[in-house]
């Protein structure tokens, strides 16, 4: 594994939004990687950010927020070579394609471009071998830097269980049904009048991102392409009053029989490459099965290995699939920044980021 010998210059895109605050928080201290610079909206810009931010997240606002001031998406970023986007998608459709080819590494939390035929979807305990698209999508766009992006934060609780049920068996079709938490819609969010004691059976975007993010993430990879995994997903998503943790509950048909017994192993045992295991962000247990009838839940288990950790557990049989499950993912944790700076970090470690004394540059392994 490749370590940085000195810290690397990142800039983070949408700082003042709610999953921009959480990278700001994680980066703040980060042991790769130093924050230079932050963007924010046309009301933000040239503000302090410590004055810009409504700062939500639990405890104090980090010193560095003192020293920084909001720039805008095109400005030089402080020499950054790396940047973590947490912009709208309708801007980041825009802001990242003109950040790749000026060379810089975008690690995006966006949807604009998690489709793209020639942009990796990344969970690097999933599929690491879909980097290797990098190289097309800079030879065809003519970029000198890249994008990569990180799935919806749903699918990344889908994702775990469904990686490991396809290494052991095989799986044909999945039927999923979410509770999403309040914080997945951002600050200010959910008016409280529509969430308290209430259900909102229809979040925008969600169900298709959840029918067609888990066949890119579980396809296989050549260098110009992902084959889509041949899986058949139905989903329904709902917004519940819970703060944080996505729930989901689902069913699957598997590629060949296999026991309870066979299947509860599989969960149980599975875990990510070792070429994960040693980064700073990675989970000593990327996906953790839970054997308690009651388990997992957001406000118990969502925090798990610094809500790096999927949940899995209520294992049993379905009566009209083969078998069906509960799944928790800290939805602006691992389904969010944190995701992105675990992707960003194997980016360094497998040789696509060369730190150098004036900023990082990407590089072609």
């Amino acid at each position: 594994m490749i370590q940085p010998t000195h810290k690397i210059r990142v800039a983070i895109l949408g700082a003042t939004g709610a999953v921009g605050q959480r990278f700001f928080s994680l980066l703040s201290d980060h042991p790769w990687f130093e924050v230079v610079a932050v963007t924010g909206s046309d009301r933000s810009i040239g503000r302090r950010f410590s004055d810009a931010v409504n700062w939500i997240l639990p405890g104090q606002l980090p010193d560095l927020a003192e020293r920084l001031t909001v720039q805008p998406n095109e400005s030089d970023l402080g020499g950054a070579g790396l940047v973590f986007s947490a912009l709208p998608s309708r801007v980041a459709a825009e802001a990242e394609p003109r950040l790749a080819s000026r060379g810089v590494v975008v690690c995006s939390n966006a949807s604009a471009h998690r489709m793209d035929d020639d942009v990796p979807l990344l969970i690097p305990e999933i599929n690491p071998d879909h980097l290797a698209l990098v190289r097309h999508q800079r030879r065809a766009r003519g970029w000198g830097g890249m994008i990569v992006t990180s799935p919806n934060c749903a699918t990344t609780g889908l994702i775990f269980p469904l990686k490991a049920l396809q290494q052991s068996f095989g799986v044909a079709a999945v039927h999923v049904v979410t509770m999403q938490a309040i914080s997945g819609a951002g600050y200010p969010g959910v008016p409280a009048a529509d969430i308290l004691d209430n259900v909102l059976p229809h979040i925008p975007g969600e169900e298709e991102k959840l029918e067609t993010e888990p066949v890119k993430l579980l396809g296989a990879a050549s260098e110009q392409e992902i084959k889509p995994a041949p899986i058949a997903i139905s989903a329904q998503t709902h917004r519940v009053p819970v703060t944080d943790g996505h729930l989901l509950a689902f069913s699957v048909r598997l590629g060949t029989s296999a026991s309870l017994e066979e299947v509860e192993e599989a969960l149980h045992n599975w875990r990510g490459p070792s070429a994960v295991a040693d980064l700073p962000s990675a989970p000593s247990m990327p996906m953790e099965y839970l054997a308690d009838p009651d388990r997992p839940q957001p406000r118990l288990d969502r925090n798990l290995r610094a809500g790096m950790t999927v949940s899995v557990g209520r294992l049993r049989p379905c009566p009209v699939l083969d078998f069906r499950m509960i799944s928790l993912v800290h939805n602006t944790l691992r389904g969010a920044a944190s995701g992105a700076i675990l992707n960003a970090e194997f980016l360094v470690a497998q040789g696509y980021l060369e730190p150098t004394t004036t900023g990082p540059v990407a590089s072609a392994p």
